[in-house]
């Protein structure tokens, strides 16, 4: 699943990518345009006649990355893998997240960037960013952002998300009581369009987050059922 925003030159790559790494097995590209307004929908549109397997969400206007996971979740019929519509991510490691995920029985398979082909000053926002989202949840995630994961469709959907969560979909899937592994991936240059982010939305607004996660985590409900009787009339 692709949350796509103004990706416009990045699409019809992706797709021959994903289609090469994917080649013998059965799977749907889901792409969620979030409003794009550089012609991503219609690059879309005609990527599809020659990607049949290229399922389409257009919305209205920007509504954020996590609302285009969520309708994305919402509309899979298998378990996903979410990459990034700006290559920098490899569809090339997407076999191996859902081998992994297949071979141990967890419930989300996580990369993380063994080489980051970032700036330096990035690389920092997002050293700072990965330790705050673990310091606060108590995390060890090594790479929260990381998109490249796999996860079983029926966890994620069940997941409450709200904006900026998608940061941290393993520790909501831990809350809910999945596990997580991770696997190694590579990582890319940007080959096309800019960075969605910056100092604001990759620390501050994870910190914002986090907190929320917190409390998330402190409240959510815990309980395991001894016994239950019912006479099967219902």
């Amino acid at each position: 699943m692709v949350p796509a925003y103004d990706e416009r030159d990045n699409l019809a790559l992706l797709l021959a990518e994903i289609a090469a790494a994917l080649n013998g097995r059965r799977y749907e590209v889901i792409v969620v345009d979030d409003g794009s307004t550089d012609g991503t929908l219609q690059e879309l549109k005609s990527l599809r006649r020659q990607y049949p397997q290229l399922h389409i969400i257009a919305f209205e206007r920007n509504a954020g990355q996590t609302a285009a996971f969520a309708a994305g979740f919402r509309a899979a019929r298998a378990p996903i893998v979410a990459l990034d519509a700006d290559l920098q991510n490899d569809p090339a490691d997407i076999p191996a997240l859902v081998d992994t995920l297949e071979r141990t029985g967890a419930t989300a398979v996580v990369g993380y960037r063994t080489a980051r082909h970032d700036t330096s000053w990035k690389r920092l926002q997002s050293r700072i960013a990965n330790g705050v989202r673990n310091r606060l949840n108590g995390e060890v995630i090594r790479d929260t952002g990381c998109s490249l994961k796999a996860f079983r469709t029926a966890a994620v959907r069940a997941l409450p998300l709200f904006t900026g969560m998608h940061r941290f979909l393993p520790t909501l899937i831990k809350m809910e009581g999945g596990t997580v592994t991770e696997v190694p991936v590579g990582h890319r240059p940007r080959k096309h369009g800019v960075t969605k982010y910056g100092m604001w939305n990759r620390v501050w607004r994870s910190l914002q987050d986090a907190f929320a996660v917190r409390w998330m985590q402190r409240r959510a409900l815990r309980y395991r059922v001894r016994e239950e009787i019912d006479d099967g009339s219902r």
